[in-house]
């Protein structure tokens, strides 16, 4: 775990206060394909990522949001539409691509390193390339994702989580403004997890932009400010976390016996869902059903074991929109 002796990116380069938004995508359409056989992965996806923040874009398996990141990090063409990171286009002029070569930061999910290079010679050769901006030693970036004892490990032979380390390490290297994290936390221990999260509060701190890609919502609502989610190929919802929580009400109610539904009121059993036998749900509930619901309850002698109205879970919203798992 990431404790206070745990070296930091030494330097503090902060992106320009003039940069609010350090990815603005308007319009993004891909396609694959042409004529007939052509597929729309993205289509007409807008929404920005700012300074000193964490992304959360989240998004079903073949939602567009990998085909969305990988134009914002230059390695894919857009069909239409403008998209810029840091004010640059990924797609553009030389200069332009060369500048965001190095102040943007890519951690891809697996693969793209020999399986036999060590963790120490693969970081060495990546902090040569950015010998421009790189202000932290390979040893240090080692020590920093906690794999100093691995250094000499051959790729093949580290752990998953291990390997994911080694990524964002490799992905820190320039000492970025922004940063893609594809899956960071993905078959990475408690203590591990524990250390990527310091690491995303330490970019944050001194003004980096995180995007976050990943199929873990609890780690998401966790660690994300803004939360962008998508399905089939559309944004569905964009907004701070706490926004999008709050748009959504959840009840959860238990009673000690089956609610005998049929006898309810409309206006209340319409919004109940049954998850099992005297376990039941409310999403979005309306003002004034929870008492209406409390009342009936108690005018019918039915005990509750709990009913309880709060603020729904990301996942719950998330379930919610996209009808289906992440």
């Amino acid at each position: 775990m990431t404790t206070d002796d745990t070296p930091s990116f030494r330097g503090t380069r902060l992106v320009s206060k003039d940069i609010e938004n350090v990815v603005e995508v308007d319009g993004l359409v891909v396609r694959y394909g042409r004529g007939d056989r052509a597929v729309t992965a993205v289509d007409g996806v807008s929404f920005t990522a700012r300074a000193g923040q964490v992304t959360a874009v989240l998004g079903p398996n073949g939602a567009g949001k990998t085909s969305t990141i990988e134009v914002c990090e230059g390695l894919r063409r857009r069909t239409t539409g403008n998209v810029r990171v840091l004010g640059l286009d990924p797609a553009g002029s030389r200069s332009d691509r060369a500048a965001l070569h190095r102040r943007v930061g890519v951690m891809l999910q697996e693969g793209g390193i020999y399986p036999s290079a060590r963790p120490i010679d693969t970081v060495r050769q990546y902090c040569g390339i950015h010998s421009d901006s790189a202000t932290s030693s390979p040893d240090e970036l080692l020590e920093l994702v906690g794999l100093t004892e691995h250094r000499r490990t051959p790729w093949r032979r580290l752990s998953g989580g291990e390997k994911q380390r080694l990524s964002l390490a490799l992905a820190l290297t320039s000492r970025p403004d922004v940063v893609f994290l594809d899956e960071p936390t993905s078959g990475v221990d408690v203590n591990g997890r524990d250390t990527i999260r310091s690491i995303i509060r330490s970019l944050i701190d001194r003004g980096c932009g995180v995007i976050l890609a990943t199929h873990e919502l609890d780690e998401a609502e966790r660690i994300a400010d803004r939360v962008v989610i998508f399905d089939r190929g559309k944004v569905l919802v964009e907004g701070t976390l706490d926004n999008v929580r709050k748009a959504r009400q959840a009840v959860r109610l238990r009673t000690i016996r089956p609610l005998p539904q049929a006898d309810m009121p409309a206006s209340i059993s319409d919004w109940l869902h049954e998850v099992e036998p005297g376990h039941y749900t409310i999403d979005d509930a309306p003002q004034g059903l929870v008492a209406a619901l409390a009342v009936w309850l108690s005018e019918h002698g039915i005990e509750v074991i709990e009913l309880r109205a709060g603020v729904a879970s990301l996942e719950d919203v998330f379930k919610k929109l996209t009808g289906g798992e992440s």
